[in-house]
C-alpha cells in the first residue's frame, strides 16, 4: 500500500469521476495534500454538468438561474493511492476522492457506495467485474478531426475476433497497456482483439467494493492517454461507424457467499433467480444510465450484435443478461447492455440496486430463451430512444429510491440539454438524401 502522507511526495493529483466517466482533478503540492487529506478539497459540483468537450449542460440550483458556481468539499480515499504510469517518482502520487454533503448526491461514486452500503444491510455484498471495448486508430486526435472523423485507419485493417495475427502485430501496444496498469493497480486478467478493424477489449478482474469500478474508471481514461503519447487514438463511441459494430461495457456480478448456486436449472439457487428477476423488472426504467449519450442509441440499429430486449438466457450472447459459470465460485450473469460510453460506477450501481431489490420483492424473471435472442420478441425492454430513456428515469419510483431524486433530476435534466442540443443539428446524411430532391 502507498501511503499518501510521506513526505516522499512532492506532488499527488487528486481526481475524481463526472458522470460521463471521465476523470478530472487537480495536481497539488505535497504540502498541500496533508491538509485535503485532512480536511478535504473545495471544486465545483458544476464538474457534473460538463459534457465531454466541456459544454455546459444544465442541472437545476447548481448552473441554472439559481446557481452560484460555489465550491463544495471533495473527500479523498487514501486506500485509492496509486501511481501514474509516466511521471517521475515523487510526482506520480493519485489519489481519488468523491464528493460529500448535497453534491454527494450528484456524484457516481459516492452513489455506488451508497447502494453497496444499502444491499450489505440486507446481508448481500456483490462480487464483480468489467469488460470495456474500443477502438484504436493509426490516427493522431489532429488528424482525426481534420478528416471530420471519416475515413480514419483502424490500428488492424479487418475484423479480427480473437486473431492471434493481429495481436502479435500489435504487441507493442499490448505490453505497453500492460505495463501502464501495473502502478495503477488495475487487475487486468484479458486483452484481446475484438469484431472490428481495430476494435479491441480489455478485461479486469473481479472484486468488491468500488475497487473494480475505479479500476474500470482508471482504465478508460488511461488507454486514451496511453494512445495519445504514441500518436493513436481510441473511441468508445458505441457506434463511431455505420460501417461498424457496436462497442460495449459488461458487468459480471455474483453474490459472495455462493448465494447464486442452487439446485435449480443451471445450479441457479432461488436467490439468482430473483436477482434476474429484478434486473429484468427494473433495468428498463434505468436505461439511460446504461446508455447515456445521443449515440448510445444508434448501437442498437438492426444488424449489430447488441441486446435485443431485457432477456436472460445461460451461456446465450444474444440475450442482455447471459447468465454463465459451472460451479459456486464462477456463476454469475453478465449485463451486455451498457454501451462503451457508459459510467462504470453508474451502471454497477444500477445494477446492484435492480437486483437487490428483486430478490426483496422475490421478483421472478420472465422465460429463459433457448436459441437465437435476436429471432423472438422480449418480453421486457429497455427504451429505445433518449427521450423515452429520459421520461422513464424520471419517472422511476425506484430510480428515486435507490439512487437518490436529486441524482435522477440532475441526470435527466443534463441529458435533455444534450439531446435538445443534437437535435437542432442537421447531419450530413440528411443533407445527402433531401437537399436536392427531398
Amino acid at each position: 500500500m502507498i501511503d499518501p502522507t510521506d513526505p516522499a511526495h512532492k506532488f499527488a493529483t487528486v481526481a475524481m469521476s463526472d458522470t460521463n466517466g471521465l476523470m478530472r482533478g487537480q495536481m497539488v503540492s505535497g504540502r498541500a495534500l496533508q491538509g485535503i487529506l485532512r480536511d478535504g478539497m473545495g471544486m465545483a459540483p458544476a464538474q457534473m454538468a460538463l459534457d465531454p468537450t466541456d459544454v455546459l449542460l444544465t442541472i437545476p440550483g447548481v448552473n441554472d438561474a439559481s446557481g452560484d458556481f460555489h465550491d463544495d468539499r471533495l473527500q479523498v480515499d487514501p486506500s485509492t493511492a496509486r501511481r501514474l504510469p509516466w511521471s517521475k517518482p515523487g510526482m506520480d502520487l493519485l489519489v481519488l476522492s468523491q464528493y460529500t454533503g448535497e453534491s454527494a448526491k450528484l456524484d457516481p461514486r459516492a452513489i455506488l457506495g451508497a447502494v453497496l452500503a444499502r444491499a450489505a444491510a440486507h446481508g448481500l455484498t456483490p462480487k464483480y467485474g468489467m469488460e470495456l471495448e474500443y477502438t484504436l486508430f493509426d490516427e493522431t486526435a489532429e488528424t482525426a478531426r481534420a478528416k471530420g472523423y471519416r475515413n480514419l485507419k483502424p490500428a488492424t485493417p479487418h475484423a479480427s475476433h480473437d486473431l492471434l495475427l493481429y495481436q502479435v502485430w500489435q504487441t507493442e501496444w499490448y505490453e505497453a497497456l500492460a505495463e501502464m496498469a501495473e502502478p495503477l493497480r488495475i487487475d487486468l486478467v484479458k486483452l484481446q482483439e475484438e469484431i472490428g478493424p481495430g476494435f479491441m477489449e480489455a478485461c479486469i478482474g473481479a472484486g468488491t467494493g468500488v475497487e473494480p469500478a475505479d479500476q474500470l474508471m482508471l482504465l478508460k481514461n488511461f488507454i486514451r492517454a496511453l494512445a495519445l503519447r504514441r500518436g493513436k487514438s481510441v473511441t468508445f463511441m458505441p457506434r463511431w461507424s455505420e460501417a461498424q459494430d457496436s462497442q460495449s461495457m459488461h458487468l459480471h456480478m455474483s453474490l459472495q457467499g455462493g448465494a447464486f448456486w442452487g439446485d435449480g436449472p443451471h445450479h441457479m439457487s432461488e436467490t439468482f433467480r430473483h436477482f434476474l428477476g429484478g434486473a429484468q423488472a427494473h433495468l428498463g426504467d434505468l436505461t439511460l444510465i446504461f446508455q447515456p449519450t445521443v449515440n448510445s442509441y444508434r448501437r442498437f440499429a438492426p444488424g449489430t450484435f447488441a441486446p435485443p430486449g431485457l432477456t436472460w438466457g445461460y451461456e446465450n450472447r444474444t440475450t442482455c443478461l447471459r447468465v454463465i459459470g459451472h460451479d459456486a465460485g464462477s456463476l454469475r450473469v453478465e449485463n451486455r447492455m451498457a454501451g462503451a460510453d457508459a459510467n462504470p460506477y453508474l451502471i454497477t450501481a444500477a445494477m446492484l440496486a435492480a437486483g437487490v431489490q428483486g430478490i426483496l420483492d422475490k421478483t421472478e424473471p420472465d422465460p429463459e430463451v433457448i436459441g437465437s435472442g435476436y429471432a423472438q420478441a422480449a418480453t421486457r425492454d429497455f427504451a429505445r430512444s433518449m427521450p423515452e430513456a429520459i421520461a422513464r428515469l424520471r419517472a422511476s419510483r425506484f430510480a428515486a429510491d435507490w439512487l437518490g431524486p436529486r441524482f435522477v433530476e440532475a441526470f435527466t435534466a443534463t441529458r435533455q440539454d444534450q439531446y435538445d442540443a443534437f437535435a437542432r443539428k442537421v447531419p450530413d446524411v440528411e443533407l445527402e438524401r433531401f437537399f436536392d430532391l427531398g
